[in-house]
């Protein structure tokens, strides 16, 4: 997997939001044109887009704020909603990560569980409702 967009209302807020997690900034460009509508299917498309990568290098999360046309919202949709519903991270320090993401406006979904004696998880919800997934390995 190259990277996972996703379309935000708040640029500024998500970038900072996904920067808190570890993400590294790798760029920010304006897209307009036909050439994009061809691609994603509609007209008159103005965006900005920031790209941030997994500090791997192996992934990145593509935020898009559409200027036009205006973005539709989808709501917060619970954890069990057909289609893709969350984004995980693996984070050294739960604790940690969760307390910093919730300065940026994060909420804990439910709680932090403990799955075996491998992992600590939990579900945030963050910039624009997206549920974000952090997982800690213990082992």
């Amino acid at each position: 997997m190259d990277h996972i967009g996703m379309v935000v209302d708040d640029l500024a807020a998500a970038t900072a939001f996904f920067l808190e997690l570890g993400l590294e900034l790798e760029g920010e460009a304006q897209v307009e044109g036909d050439w994009v509508g061809r691609v994603i299917g509609l007209e008159d498309v103005r965006s900005a887009i920031v790209m941030l990568r997994t500090p791997d290098g192996h992934a990145a999360v593509e935020l898009s704020a559409f200027r036009t046309p205006a973005s539709v919202s989808a709501g917060s949709a619970p954890a069990n909603t057909l289609g893709l519903r969350h984004v995980a991270f693996a984070v050294d320090d739960l604790d940690d990560v969760l307390a910093r993401l919730q300065r940026h406006g994060a909420e804990l979904v439910g709680e932090v569980v403990r799955y075996a004696d491998s992992w600590r998880l939990c579900y945030v919800r963050g910039p624009e409702g997206v549920l974000v997934e952090l997982a800690q390995q213990l082992t």
